[in-house]
């Protein structure tokens, strides 16, 4: 079992990447069951600072700030649920199944008719280059995967495809990656017929290219994608 150094760092670097880091801190607080009073008396402070840092009202915390409320809110999870032990064993399965580089690039909308995907949005960056591809456990991801862990599946560059499996309608691989500072080139959601509304949008907004595949099984995508 990691020990609480090691748990502070995992969840302070997925707090350091996102756009807000008082809304990340108060998501792991409310994943942990913590009340925020709780929270408060543990670090010394009044409920209300603690509120104006969660909610944004205050100047970003700095990384000491980070470091104590992560520490408190530990020490809390230690001593009631250890909720923060069930996340961090689900968390050692790996979200990656596979990662690869390219011997060349390969073009967008080549790489598309190989998996025989479907385009959803983003048709005039098909002559992008693709430089590789990670393949990922979209629960995994989503509900596990720390800051330091989602650099990792960009591999060697962003330029290349992230091939979500067990994908519900898209919107939770899309939101990840909107609050990530590292965006793809492409996302391909293995599983749904149709994307959700807020998934295509984000897509567009952030210049990624969104595909549909219905291959039989994940298996497919690393056989089709072998010799290159």
């Amino acid at each position: 079992m990691e020990d609480d150094n090691e748990k502070i760092s995992r969840i302070a670097g997925q707090i350091i990447i996102s756009d807000s880091h008082g809304v990340a801190m108060k998501t792991w607080r409310e994943r942990l069951q913590v009340k925020q009073r709780a929270l408060a008396e543990q670090m010394d402070l009044s409920p209300s600072v603690l509120s104006d840092y969660e909610s944004g009202r205050r100047v970003s915390p700095g990384a000491g700030f980070i470091k104590k409320y992560l520490s408190c809110l530990i020490a809390i999870d230690n001593a009631n649920t250890k909720l923060l032990d069930k996340i961090v064993n689900v968390s050692k399965k790996s979200a990656i199944i596979s990662i690869k580089e390219f011997k060349k690039p390969i073009t967008a909308s080549k790489f598309i008719k190989t998996i025989k995907g479907e385009i959803v949005s983003g048709e005039n960056h098909l002559d992008y280059n693709i430089y590789g591809y990670t393949l990922l456990d979209s629960i995994k991801t989503i509900y596990a995967l720390s800051g330091y862990d989602f650099y990792r599946i960009f591999g060697s560059t962003t330029e290349r495809a992230l091939i979500f499996t067990q994908v519900g309608l898209g919107r939770s691989p899309l939101v990840a990656i909107r609050v990530s500072q590292l965006k793809p080139r492409m996302v391909i959601l293995h599983g749904p017929k149709i994307v959700d509304n807020v998934a295509v949008e984000i897509a567009k907004k952030e210049n990624i290219i969104l595909v549909i595949s219905n291959l039989k099984n994940i298996e497919s995508f690393e056989n089709l994608l072998k010799n290159y």
